[in-house]
């Protein structure tokens, strides 16, 4: 990530750093004191989508939208809907659209702020349309309560789990995702049997992937993907190793940091 001067019209923002992802071709705008700051989770979670994808595409829990317009910047033809709760993180997200660095991507991203835990008639109203949307990622908080409490309320949000919140987020993603569109979320690998579990009878053809930062080393994350309403069985596939023996980022992980490839191979 490089930094830049900060785009001319941000008003009123918190401290903050405007930063180059993909080598330059789509920037971010997003806090430096408080709040969630993006890196390699969202660019991993955004490699799920394949690379022809060209479709319409929500990014629930978006923060500032890293991993929505990591998407849009590989897959040319999609467009992107950054899902926020946080009315201050969709501030950053928008600020972020606003960059003349993404001006080629602005026409094909927005801002949503809702509450994607919500159901039903309360869903709808808040913009999340049933049979709206041709693939779903997702980086939740995952972190539990007793890890690493922060005092930071804004990073407290984005960082921290409640209860139910995989069966919640997977349904509106059922909801919401056209059958056999696609659906990609990250997470701990503690927290894959709570996924599997909300995905039955909504998702199948679930493709795993362990992610390990070095080979010798326990997986510290997984990214599943799957596909509404398919009935094909579960994929562990081969695990992305971050870094290689002398520390630095292995050829695989450094494509999929700058965009250069999908996570699955298409």
């Amino acid at each position: 990530m490089t930094a830049a001067p900060p785009p001319a019209k941000q008003l009123d923002l918190p401290p903050h750093t405007v930063d180059a992802f993909h080598r330059g071709d789509f920037w971010l705008v997003q806090p430096s004191g408080s709040g969630h700051r993006a890196g390699m989770d969202a660019l991993m979670l955004a490699a799920a989508v394949p690379g022809a994808f060209a479709g319409r595409l929500a990014d629930f829990g978006a923060g500032a939208g890293a991993a929505g317009l990591a998407v849009a910047s590989r897959c040319r033809q999609a467009k992107v809907l950054l899902v926020e709760l946080s009315i201050e993180m969709a501030r950053f997200a928008e600020a972020t659209l606003a960059h003349p660095g993404n001006a080629s991507l602005r026409d094909r991203a927005s801002v949503l702020v809702a509450d994607v835990g919500l159901s039903g008639k309360a869903r709808a109203e808040a913009g999340l349309a049933d049979a709206s949307i041709d693939f779903v990622i997702m980086n939740p908080p995952f972190n539990p309560a007793h890890h690493r409490p922060t005092p930071d309320a804004l990073k407290r949000q984005a960082h921290v789990m409640e209860d139910g919140l995989f069966e919640s987020w997977l349904r509106t993603a059922s909801a919401m995702v056209k059958p056999r569109g696609g659906l990609a979320i990250i997470a701990r690998p503690e927290q894959l049997a709570a996924i599997l579990a909300a995905l039955d009878g909504r998702f199948g053809k679930a493709e795993i992937v362990p992610v390990h930062p070095r080979a010798d080393t326990a997986a510290i994350r997984v990214i599943v993907r799957a596909v509404r309403a398919s009935r094909a069985p579960l994929t562990l596939c081969p695990p992305l190793v971050l870094r290689d023996p002398g520390d630095s980022f292995s050829q695989r992980a450094d494509d999929i940091s700058n965009g250069r490839t999908s996570l699955f191979g298409d």
